[in-house]
């Protein structure tokens, strides 16, 4: 187990890439691919918010 999944943070979730400021195309489908990537994996239910009570 990796220190993100102790954190309960999905592999999934957390990627990186190096892209050059050249490399508008390749930030474009980075950043699809990643969406497409965590809407699959769904909410992450580990750091819901509790709701606020208001007195």
């Amino acid at each position: 187990m990796n220190l993100m999944e102790h954190m309960g943070i999905e592999p999934g979730r957390l990627q990186f890439s190096w892209i050059s400021s050249a490399e508008s195309t390749k930030f474009v489908e980075t950043v699809k691919s990643v969406t497409q990537a965590v809407k699959a994996i769904g909410p992450n239910t580990t750091y819901k918010k509790n709701p606020v009570k208001v007195a």
